[in-house]
This record gives C-alpha cells, structure tokens and sequence, in this order.
C-alpha cells in the first residue's frame, strides 16, 4: 500500500509510479514528476543544510510556476511550514505578517524583489532570502540572497526521510479576510491529506485528469486544485492569463483538459466575456466544471449548464480556508433539482445547522452551519481567541447561515456577519445579487450600505452592465417588480469590473472605497 500520511506523499508516490509523466504544463514548461520531485528535494537538503528544521516558518511569494510547486512540497519535505502569501501583497501588508510569523527564509523571484526590498526586513529573523533570477544586485541589504538556481541543480538526490507527524503543522494560509484582517489558518498534514483524498473520491479524479489552473495556488481552493491532481498522477496546466479567457479555452482545447475549476467571478467572465459558446464543440475532453468560493447565482448556474458541453459535468461546492478546502458537494446528477444548494457533506466531514445556543435544528429551520471532521484546522496562528470564537465542541462555526431540506441538503441563504438594517429591516444583501442577476442585464453585482442619518443605512449596488446599451432606469424598473421597496438599491454604480481580490472574490473594502468616492 501506498504510504499517504503527509502532503508531499502526492509527490512521491506519483514521481515513483509515474516518472515520466508530464505534471505541470506552463507556457514553455513541461515538468515531469521526477523533474519535480528532484528539484524539491534539492530544496529541501538546502534548507536542512541551512538550519531550517521542523516547524520553522518558510514564506513562499510566487505567482502560479513551477517555482512555487517545487518550494512548496520542497519546505514541506524538510519538515518546515510552508506560507504561501498573496502574490498581490503590498510592503505595509508583508511588514506585519513578518513580525507575526517570524520566518526563517523566503523563497520568490525578481518579480517580487522591489516588494522585498521596499519592506523592512531587519527587524525580522529571516536568515536566508532564496530568489529566482535575481535583477537588483544587493538590493536587499544586510541579507544573503541566494540564487535559485544555484540550489535547483540537476543533482540526483533521494527524498529526504524526515520523521514528520501528521498531525504537526504543515501550513499556514491566509484567509481572504472577508472581515477586515487577514487571518493565518493553521492546517496538519492530515488535515489537507484527509480533505485532498475526499475531493479526489466525489470528483472521480485519476492520472487521466488534466485540469487547467487559473486560480492562484496561495488560495486554498487553488491548493487543492495541485494537491488532488499530483495524489492521482494527474497534470495541472497553468494558465495565469485568465483576463483574457478567449487564451484559456484555446488552451484547454488544446492541452485535452478534463476539468476547469473557478469561482463565481470566473464563470461570469467565461460566459460574459469569451467566445466559451464557440468553444462548445472543441473542447470534447472537458469531463466537468467545478465551482466554489462564494455564492453563485442561479441564473449563472442554467445560463453555464446551457453553454457547456452537454457530456460536460458540473460541481457545485462549498468549503472554507479554515476545513482545509472543501465541506460539501452537489454531484452532477443533483444540479437541477437542488439547484440551490450546496449538497451533502463530503466523505470524512461532518455538517449540520444549529441555533445561537448551540443547539442542533430540525429540517428546514435556519441556523448557522458547523462543520467537524479530520480537515478542520488546528486553529489561528498566534491567535488562540479568535479560533475560541469559531471552534468548539460542535465543530467549526463557518458564520453561514443556512437549513438542510427534507432529503438533507444543505443550502447557505447569506452570512451570520452580512446582514444589513435598512428602516428596521434586516436585508441580505446576497438576495438582492441574486435578483439583479435574473435580469439579465448585469455580468456581475455587489450590494453594499451606507449610513444614512434617516434609514440607518442606505442600500448601493455595484453592475457590471451586459452589453453597450445598458441604462440604470430599466434596471431599476425590472427591480421594482421584483423587490419590495425596502430593498431597492437608493443607487445603482454601473462599472466596467468589480473590484476583485487575487483569488478572484470579491474584494468588499475596495467597492466600499469607490462608492466613498
């Protein structure tokens, strides 16, 4: 039997069974899995030989490459904790997270070096600063920056047997913060392996798979996009071109792709901006389409199921940083008679709807969802109060409000924190979405309040209108027959794009800035 105890098993077991084999395709890369796991264990013998040991913090700054695959199963083979940040990060947000997570290393490349050099790096503990292609000669003072590819040689070397634990700290990862700052989610090798091992078994995932990545791996749903495909010997084709996504269906058309996995944001693109309905028939490979991080309307879900390819299957799921990936799934054969819902708790998860007591609720009354299982995390880097709030004996308070139906699927109506008075009245704001969706008219919407001395708070809506001829009159008409009055937008801001975070949601503090503007 296969050992599958750590992350980087994925690695190992498909670079034994599957030397040869093309693991990652992108631009002019095409890495087999013994080139990888080669290079991630030269990694590793180099930060060992360095003095990074065990639950030593290694922060990893990449956009989606081959780099960031080999750092990442590299620093996890040599016991440390591998952090993946944000390849969006600004200096006033790395500065922070330096003195949080005192790492030991950094691993990135020439991209990033005005970033590194422009933060404050002295007062942290970082021994080593690994770049590829470095530009700026001694740009980051006082620190030895070493040269990728002089670790990345073409030494033959083993896999490093490191006594590791599964239940140990494999990895810390940011949360999107939808609620102001970010927090560093702390999940074990079990963790993600017990959750990878489920998402592979409901996705019916083997080595034929070849699945095309444009979200970024630093997010958890892009982790388990790498993690689920190198645990079946599978590809992953890079593609981080995704604003122009007439290149990546001509991508997947010609790499045979098997699976395409996005956000909501990304299926409004698809179906919006590209000639996907042209694609129809070039894309004969295309097995299914999965969808997580967020809700997705239901007019998007009919308008993508009319314009995929019949044979085409799709996934709708839901998960959280915090339970390693993914909580739930609805299977193919679901998506139209619960088209609403986020289906049935995956294998090895544990979901059910409770009160603010605590207390579990029967069938189709609303509480919060609380999920248990092997994939929950072990809590909040140096935060024991904040995962206090959110873990207890239940399991994981996911702050989703929602109710299971009659047949005991699970449907998430909007969040415990999003809720939003206007005259008295509690609003959800996803609702209104949803409605300025069936229009229609709109690519994309996001509904937002303002205080407002007479309401409490005034109601906005931010469209990406659909087409040149777009007016915020017919808009507003077709709402009005839709929406009682309290929950008319005062105001509706049409805008080329949404302001979007690097993992493709929506970013809430940037609409907020545009609308104080």
């Amino acid at each position: 039997t296969e050992k599958i105890k750590l992350i980087h098993h994925f690695l190992e077991n498909s670079a034994a069974r599957f030397p040869d084999k093309v693991a990652l395709i992108h631009e002019d890369i095409r890495a087999t899995y013994s080139e990888i796991n080669a290079a991630a264990n030269l990694l590793a013998q180099w930060l060992l030989k360095h003095g990074i040991s065990k639950g030593n913090r290694v922060i990893i700054i990449f956009e989606n490459c081959f780099e960031y695959v080999v750092s990442y199963y590299g620093v996890l083979k040599a016991g440390a904790v591998v952090v993946p940040l944000s390849s969006d990060i600004k200096p006033e947000g790395l500065g922070p997270l330096l003195s949080e997570l005192v790492p030991k290393a950094i691993i990135s490349s020439n991209r990033f070096e005005r970033l590194l050099a422009s933060t404050d790096l002295s007062s942290s503990n970082i021994n080593h600063i690994i770049l590829k292609s470095p530009k700026l000669n001694g740009s980051i003072p006082k620190l030895r920056v070493t040269k990728w590819e002089e670790i990345i040689q073409k030494n033959k070397v083993f896999d490093p047997d490191i006594d590791i634990s599964d239940t140990g700290l494999s990895s810390i990862i940011y949360t999107s913060g939808s609620t102001g700052t970010p927090k560093g989610v702390m999940l074990s090798h079990k963790n993600i392996v017990s959750n990878t091992l489920s998402i592979c078994h409901y996705l019916n995932l083997s080595d034929k798979d070849i699945q095309m990545v444009v979200l970024p791996f630093f997010y958890v749903f892009g982790k388990s996009l790498l993690n689920s495909h190198f645990a079946v010997g599978g590809s992953v084709v890079i593609n981080n071109k995704f604003a122009f996504p007439a290149v990546v269906l001509k991508q997947m058309a010609k790499e045979n792709v098997t699976g395409l996995s996005g956000v909501p944001s990304t299926y409004a693109y698809l179906l919006h901006r590209s000639p996907m309905e042209k694609y129809r028939n070039k894309l004969p490979h295309l097995r299914y389409c999965s969808q997580a991080g967020g809700h997705m309307a239901q007019t998007l879900k009919v308008k993508l199921r009319k314009t995929l390819p019949k044979h085409t299957q799709i996934f709708i799921m839901y998960g959280a940083t915090e339970a390693s990936a993914r909580m739930s799934s609805l299977l193919p054969h679901q998506f139209t008679s619960k088209i609403g819902s986020i289906g049935l708790p995956i294998s090895g998860v544990n979901l059910s709807v409770v009160d603010k007591n605590g207390k579990q609720l029967p069938k189709s009354e609303i509480g919060e969802l609380v999920a248990s299982g092997e994939n929950i995390m072990l809590g909040y880097w140096n935060d024991p109060q904040s995962r206090a709030k959110v873990v207890d004996a239940n399991g994981y308070h996911t702050g989703d409000i929602g109710y299971q139906d009659d047949d005991g699927f699970f449907y998430v109506t909007g969040r415990k924190d999003n809720l939003i008075k206007v005259n008295g009245h509690r609003i959800n704001p996803q609702e209104i979405e949803d409605v300025l969706q069936s229009t229609g008219l709109t690519i994309e919407s996001a509904v937002f309040a303002t205080k407002d001395d007479i309401l409490g708070n005034k109601l906005f809506a931010l469209v990406t209108p659909k087409g040149n001829e777009f007016s915020t009159m017919v808009l507003m008409c077709k709402l009005e027959k839709k929406l009682p009055r309290y929950k008319m937008p005062s105001e509706i801001i049409p805008i080329r794009a949404i302001p979007k975070k690097a993992n493709g949601k929506i970013d809430r503090t940037k609409c907020l800035e545009l609308l104080a503007n």
